[in-house]
């Protein structure tokens, strides 16, 4: 998975500490999971600190095939990067809840497609700073920069000097919310801070959206995973395809519009893709009219 000198010990936390010489780096908490070091455990990193491990081992009790999940959401990361890049002439990126640097970035997909291509990586976890500032290296033609922000917060991302400096609001930016969306609660007002977000881009841009989703569960099976979630210390809404389809209001929806992860313009055959319920994640691209 990451490919820096930064690795977590498999132990507890005297050896999450230990691991970085005399204490953790300022800002980081290794007594509470994050969302970033916990997908980073499900796709088989070493940049997770024991809680993170203990965070996703207790929702892999109720959604057992959590780590096909997150795998088949990164394929899905590459394919429509490709897409916007390559096909929809889209060389900007807004990417939230960018996670551990792995094969496959955002703008390593990007500018092997288009060189000139600028990314701009949102997250609010130090450990996600320290490996981006090592590791999300531009090529020389295009651009990248890292806003430690948190998606919460959409003024401040929007603000941030580096965002200004690094992309062209004037021209089609993709804003890219890959299974980050699910970890907003309906308290902090989900579709208001995807509005807010899109207000600032020109028509022309792009969302893309995944999210996790229940409508495959039984009554039984969402109230265990949703206890299983609480139990996570992690805050997770599950989303129905309802609820999801509301993030896209005013948008043009791009074939094959509301889908799966795994049939969005897929490169295997339908026999060969893991199945939609053992998926569970909810996907679309959309432009900004």
């Amino acid at each position: 998975m990451g490919c820096c000198d930064l690795h977590f010990r498999r132990g507890g936390a005297a050896d999450d500490e230990s691991r970085w010489g005399v204490e953790v780096p300022p800002g980081i908490d290794p007594t509470k999971a994050h969302p970033s070091r916990r997908y980073n455990y499900w796709l088989g990193g070493k940049d997770n600190f024991a809680v993170d491990r203990e965070s996703a081992e207790t929702v892999a009790s109720a959604f057992p095939t959590v780590r096909l999940s997150a795998r088949e959401n990164r394929a899905f990361l590459k394919r429509v990067v490709t897409f916007l890049a390559g096909e929809a002439g889209v060389h900007q990126f807004l990417d939230i809840g960018t996670g551990l640097p792995s094969a496959g970035n955002v703008h390593e997909v990007a500018q092997a497609i288009e060189p000139t291509s600028r990314i701009v990586y949102v997250d609010n976890d130090p450990v996600v700073l320290v490996h981006a500032r090592a590791l999300l290296t531009s090529d020389p033609a295009g651009r990248t920069a890292y806003i430690e922000a948190d998606l919460r917060d959409p003024e401040k991302i929007l603000a941030d000097t580096d965002l200004a400096s690094t992309l062209d609001l004037s021209r089609p930016v993709a804003l890219m919310l890959v299974a980050t969306m699910h970890f907003v609660t309906d308290e902090h007002d989900p579709y208001g801070i995807v509005r807010r977000l899109l207000s600032a881009l020109p028509s022309g841009s792009h969302l893309v959206m995944t999210h996790a989703t229940n409508d495959h569960l039984t009554p039984e099976q969402y109230a265990e995973n949703v206890e299983a979630n609480e139990r996570s210390g992690v805050p997770f809404r599950l989303r129905s395809t309802e609820e999801f389809t509301r993030f896209f209001d005013g948008l043009d929806l791009l074939p094959p519009g509301i889908t799966s992860v795994v049939d969005w313009r897929p490169e295997i055959p339908a026999e060969e893709r893991p199945s939609v319920e053992d998926v569970s994640m909810l996907c679309a691209v959309a432009r900004v009219p």
